[in-house]
């Protein structure tokens, strides 16, 4: 049950397992302070059922277009074995609600079959994937989406007549930010141009091996703006499609990737899941191709906070910093993705936002810092916060930089 203060507006991140009773930030039904307070920070929080309930939105999404569709898991957002035991738990291999598995390391594949994923259940879509990397990949008879042509070579030496996928540059792109566009007019490290899929076939003609799907990925954590442009990149790979068919190849599967976006703060709108599968139904369905799509932030994100102390509060040349026990090491988004953070002070979840400053880690490195111009309730050194969006990509990209703690995983059931 949602209590927000008298007077407070109820803030846009409320949802079942996150929520406020008499001003404190609730996750899973436990009260976030006390939950750092016993067990210590860094502290990740999980809500396991949220999983279940986005992977579980965007099936019903797909499900509704009437189309064939798969739905994978990206298993770098996060590997941890109790969360994928949610996912694994969600259908028998197979099933329509089941959720597969995108890996793109062998220790990636690996960590799936030890989780209880068949190898018909794993797609592989890497970068530079090596021999060593071949050794185990084709061990397991695992299915590659190859990004490269000199990639195609290097596997058709190792498995002559066998099936692989492409993984397209579609020359469009789309993404949180300008950085996060993984495709566009500059050539990136991922993907086979368009204008190079003859070479492609060649190299697949020279080894026997069938093309049977078409990937690409056009960028990370777009949101509702960013549909039309994923459209964008979309309607190239259905020319790829028909360039790869009128080559004698039998495309079954569109494999969309991931990069659906979760909002950050309350100015930002994640995509319509409707309006997104009505997209892919509305260019793959007269291929009649099963569409995959395999996002990670959009089934991980918003599935658990980090808690962290507040050790430092100081003016400085005009600018207030307030520093906490966590860094960049456990939380990457800023510093690498460039993402914006929404923090929530645990005891004060509702309280007015009046003070503008800068949110500092404790890694001895200037760029260490997770909000700038930031405008948060007043708070006090000892009080515990909350980071929003820490379910994906955070504790998967975890280190020890500095020397400094990783942070532990507490999982609640609700």
């Amino acid at each position: 049950m949602i209590e927000a203060s008298v007077g407070a507006a109820v803030p846009w991140w409320v949802r079942p397992g996150l929520d406020i009773a008499d001003g404190r930030l609730r996750i899973a039904g436990e009260d976030a302070e006390a939950l750092a307070r016993e067990h210590g920070t860094p502290l990740f929080v999980y809500d396991r059922a949220r999983f279940a309930e986005n992977a579980r939105a965007l099936q019903a999404a797909l499900g509704r277009t009437g189309r064939p569709f798969r739905l994978r898991f990206a298993l770098k957002a996060n590997p941890l074995p109790e969360v994928l035991e949610v996912f694994r738990g969600l259908g028998a291999p197979g099933s329509p609600e089941s959720v597969g598995i995108d890996a793109c390391s062998p220790g990636e594949v690996d960590r799936a079959l030890a989780c209880g994923w068949l190898p018909d259940e794993i797609s592989y879509t890497g970068t530079n994937v090596s021999e060593r990397d071949l050794d185990v990949l084709l061990a397991h008879g695992i299915h590659l989406n190859l990004d490269a042509i000199s990639q195609v070579e290097r596997y058709g030496r190792r498995a002559r007549g066998t099936a692989i996928g492409l993984r397209i540059d579609p020359g469009a792109g789309a993404g949180y930010n300008e950085v996060l566009h993984y495709a566009g007019d500059r050539p990136t490290k991922f993907g086979i141009g368009l204008e190079r899929l003859d070479d492609a076939v060649a190299a697949a003609a020279r080894h026997d091996l069938a093309i049977d799907t078409v990937h690409f990925h056009a960028g990370s954590g777009w949101l509702a703006d960013g549909l039309g442009e994923f459209e964008r990149a979309l309607i190239r790979a259905v020319e790829a499609v028909e360039t790869l068919r009128a080559a004698g190849h039998e495309i079954g599967e569109v494999n969309v990737g991931g990069g659906l976006g979760a909002p950050a703060r309350d100015d930002e709108q994640m995509v319509d899941l409707d309006a997104y599968a009505g997209v892919l139904a509305h260019h793959l369905g007269p291929l009649g191709v099963t569409i995959a799509s395999e996002p990670g932030d959009a089934l991980s994100k918003d599935a658990a906070i980090l808690l962290g102390e507040v050790v430092t509060v100081e003016e400085r040349r005009g600018v207030t910093f307030v520093g906490l026990d966590i860094g960049w090491n456990v939380n990457c988004s800023y510093f690498i993705y460039r993402f914006a953070q929404e923090l929530v002070v645990c005891a004060a979840a509702d309280a007015e936002r009046t003070e503008t400053i800068t949110v500092a880690g404790h890694i001895n490195e200037a760029g260490d810092v997770f909000a700038e111009d930031y405008v948060m309730p007043p708070v006090e050194e000892g009080a515990m916060v909350a980071l929003l969006n820490a379910g994906g990509y955070l504790q998967a990209m975890s280190s020890t930089h500095c020397l400094r703690p990783m942070g532990t995983a507490l999982f609640l059931d609700r």
